[in-house]
């Protein structure tokens, strides 16, 4: 059965993009930018601090890292508890072993119950991001902006009231809405996670001023990659230093470039995958890429 016209027609559509945030352009045609170290490439290492409750609706759709089988699925619900209370701690004591930092992006309604892990996150000179309200508060399409306003207001006032002022925004599931960034730049958030549409950070647009676009590489992705394509560690840790490896033999021809990629507490956390991490840290630090964090990069 053929899909109905209006399936391929809606007001997005235009020449490149079907977007406007930002301008349309091949890498061949981006002038080289310099990072601030002189660097050829610099690591973005996002650790997302977030909570999965044992019923989450499901609406518009499951968060990935969600509960898998019927209620209570108390095997996953525990092993991402434990991401939060054990294998976080492991993330950290390796980052401070390879003098590396990272932007933990934290779900809002956990600041309360996490004071001790964002204690030790602020010790260690890293920076804290936001993360939405929770995992089930998804943006999409189909949300009104009255509702989402609210939502990214909330954050706000949580973070203000437990004393942090975070530049840079993660979307729960890194969804968004066609006003998502519109609406986290009125809120103060200068910095979005969401995408991944180049190596470098680019300028977007939205109705309240500039937002900057920092790389994170969903397809180095660590739950994605040994969870979802059950992928080893150590396949995971090679791509990763692959990835670095190209962008620091291309930086004659384009310049500087962000290397942004993700570790999760209950995935990388686990003790038979921190080795792998100490090594895949290890050998950035061999190639002379430094992980600094959002905020540093987009300054």
């Amino acid at each position: 059965m053929p899909l109905p016209d209006e399936h391929l027609i809606y007001p997005h559509r235009s020449y490149g993009m079907d977007q406007d945030r930002y301008a349309w352009r091949p890498a061949i045609e981006r002038a080289p930018i310099a990072l601030p170290s002189g660097a050829a490439v610099t690591a973005m290492i996002v650790v997302p601090i977030e909570h999965h409750p044992l019923n989450p609706p499901g609406k518009p759709f499951k968060h990935p890292g969600a509960m898998v089988t019927p209620y209570p699925d108390l095997r996953h619900y525990t092993t991402r508890d434990y991401g939060n209370r054990v294998g976080v701690y492991r993330i950290l004591e390796a980052l401070k072993a390879a003098g590396m930092k990272a932007t933990f992006p934290v779900n809002a309604d956990q600041l309360e119950r996490l004071k001790p892990l964002l204690e030790a996150i602020l010790a260690d000179g890293h920076e804290i991001a936001a993360y939405g309200l929770s995992t089930t508060h998804i943006h999409w399409g189909g949300l009104d902006r009255e509702t989402e306003a609210a939502w990214v207001a909330e954050v706000r006032a949580r973070f203000d009231a437990a004393g942090l002022q975070p530049r840079a925004w993660l979307s729960p599931a890194r969804q968004q809405s066609f006003a998502t960034l519109d609406l986290i730049r009125a809120a103060g958030f200068e910095i979005c996670l969401d995408w991944e549409q180049d190596e470098v950070p680019v300028a977007m647009k939205t109705d309240a001023g500039e937002v900057i676009g920092l790389p994170l590489s969903n397809e180095l992705d660590d739950r994605a990659l040994m969870i979802d394509r059950r992928q080893s560690e150590d396949e995971w840790a090679i791509q990763v230093l692959e990835a670095a490896d190209y962008l620091t033999q291309d930086a004659d021809r384009f310049g500087g470039r962000v290397l942004g990629f993700t570790l999760t507490p209950y995935v990388t956390g686990q003790p038979f995958r921190i080795s792998a991490l100490r090594r895949l840290l290890a050998g950035l630090g061999e190639m002379g890429v430094k992980a600094i964090t959002a905020s540093e990069i987009a300054a």
